[in-house]
């Protein structure tokens, strides 16, 4: 495992991390004896941040990591975000009132007296123009309930204006072999203001496994129900905004850059990390074997040039006309 400093925080965080999206809810069926073993081998390869919600679940992803630290004596961060409990994304709902009750949720669930980094989780893009809510962070910090925020963002113009703010510590944002647009403005920016990154949805919602195809089918409770043909709600989240057929086409040509024995989940890992902005990415897991798979992308030698001008033209030629403009 490799290790990367964390913007101006001082931590030092591997760089394959670990996303618990999926041991809380909505990755289809998961439970709790093969989530805990996901977590402990996580701590065995090196992994020393977890990435969480209190909505995972409804917060059970966070009760897991609380366990993990009673059971294991390594130290480790966790990232929590807040704000989707809200029934309505509203930038008055983030009031100071409703972000001390999150945090207090969480401060419970997490079984600890200070959050490691809260992020606020994809909040509406008009909330990055209310200075007074990122105040409401810094006396939260002040109070000793987090030691540092962030935020959780959907699109490149948000994560510019969060980072305006001179205590927003990261940054989390869609970024994997689909979702190019964020490497080229913002990760400069970020690395000229000493901001953590942390690439989420890195495999495009399991797309950059190689192992789906036209006729997999998902769990009823699976969130890749939603955007099978790119129309959904959440069409910048699942399969990052690309719509399945198109994602499969892309999928075919990044196989044929494979070196022998490299699975594409682990190369599409390792595209990332070609990134020396990227803090970490966070892949899911929901049992050991996952956690090893992922882990090992971090030892794998550079992407070459060529391979990485390949998986430029793939996004060129068959993604950026559909989602560049978007996200």
């Amino acid at each position: 495992m490799q290790y990367r400093d964390f913007g101006r925080t001082g931590w030092t965080v591997s760089d394959i991390s670990f996303g618990a999206w999926a041991i809380g809810s909505a990755w289809g069926s998961v439970n709790d004896d093969d989530s805990m073993a996901a977590l402990h081998k996580s701590l065995d390869v090196g992994i020393n941040l977890f990435d969480t919600a209190d909505v995972y679940g409804d917060g059970h992803s966070e009760q897991l990591i609380a366990r993990l630290r009673k059971e294991r004596s390594e130290p480790f961060y966790v990232i929590t975000k807040a704000g989707r409990r809200l029934p309505q994304q509203t930038v008055a709902g983030y009031t100071r009132e409703n972000l001390t009750m999150w945090i207090e949720r969480s401060l419970k669930n997490l079984d600890v007296e200070t959050l490691d980094l809260v992020q606020l989780h994809c909040p509406p893009t008009d909330l990055y123009y209310h200075a007074e809510v990122f105040g409401i962070l810094d006396d939260l910090v002040q109070a000793g309930k987090i030691r540092y925020y962030g935020v959780s963002v959907e699109r490149v113009e948000e994560a510019l204006k969060a980072i305006e703010y001179p205590n927003v510590q990261s940054v989390q944002i869609i970024f994997n072999m689909m979702r190019l647009r964020p490497s080229e403005l913002f990760f400069s920016e970020a690395k000229r203001r000493k901001v953590g990154i942390l690439a989420r949805v890195p495999l495009a919602s399991g797309m950059l496994t190689g192992k789906m195809s036209k006729q997999t089918q998902f769990a009823a409770d699976d969130h890749r129900n939603f955007n099978r043909h790119g129309e959904a709600f959440d069409v910048g989240e699942t399969f990052s905004g690309v719509d399945y057929e198109t994602a499969l086409a892309a999928v075919e040509r990044y196989k044929a850059l494979l070196p022998t024995g490299v699975p594409l989940a682990a190369y599409a890992l390792r595209w990332i990390l070609m990134f020396d902005a990227v803090s970490c990415a966070i892949p899911g897991a929901k049992n050991p074997a996952q956690v090893e798979s992922n882990a090992a992308a971090s030892d794998l030698p550079p992407i070459t040039a060529d391979a990485m001008a390949e998986v430029q033209r793939v996004y060129d030629e068959l993604i950026r006309p559909l989602i560049h403009h978007r996200w």
